[in-house]
């Protein structure tokens, strides 16, 4: 699954109708309802404020309106979009600004379609991973080892403390905590261990870096 790192928006015109769209990061569907409402209050004189969006851990939360757009011309197409970007935790709000001429069915799917992959044109995406927070205490003899071990297996070393030995905060897939541990064990027989390791979901940003 992806989220949104950034908020982002976008207009385009069809036939003279405005269609403005914003993209929201939002944690539950209470957030969504509260964007919606805020989204309806800004543009109150907008003949449609259609919205979709997707919540959940695995995106198994899912709404959409058509706010009195012919039905399955808007909400729908909107949560699709979303969908096909493995988008969860997502709010997409269009509103329309109606020109005078009628856009048929076909016109309005595709200017609602355009209008959400023109905001999350505007976005930052970031993907879902599970995976580890944890701690390594080495000796000084230890850190280019577990310097390069992290870097060659896409650890992210969020940050290092230097005393009577080093302490690294780490963050790490499944996967490349195995390897880790292998590793420490094979050099130090056993002796060194990770700590304080904590499950969760992180993500990976555009530059790919594990974020939570």
């Amino acid at each position: 699954m992806n989220i949104i790192l950034k908020n982002g928006s976008g207009e385009i015109e069809e036939k003279k109708s405005r269609f403005i769209c914003h993209i929201f990061k939002i944690k539950s569907e209470e957030e969504a309802e509260e964007y919606i409402t805020a989204v309806k209050k800004k543009y109150w004189d907008a003949r449609h404020n259609c919205y979709a969006y997707v919540t959940g851990d695995k995106g198994q939360i899912q709404r959409f309106s058509d706010d009195g757009e012919p039905q399955g011309t808007a909400g729908k197409p909107m949560l699709d979009i979303l969908n096909s970007y493995g988008l969860t935790d997502c709010l997409l709000v269009v509103t329309r600004y109606f020109g005078g001429v009628l856009l048929g069915t076909g016109g309005l799917i595709r200017a609602y379609n355009n209008g959400a992959k023109d905001a999350l044109a505007a976005c930052r995406l970031g993907e879902l991973t599970e995976g580890v927070h944890a701690f390594l205490d080495v000796d000084y003899n230890y850190v280019g080892k577990v310097q390069y071990i992290c870097a060659q297996n896409d650890i992210t070393i969020v940050n290092t403390e230097y005393a009577d030995g080093v302490t690294f905060e780490l963050m790490m897939e499944n996967a490349a905590r195995n390897v880790l541990e292998k590793n420490m064990t094979e050099m130090s027989s056993g002796k060194i261990c990770l700590r304080d390791i904590c499950s969760m979901q992180m993500y990976r940003d555009d530059t790919g870096k594990l974020c939570r």
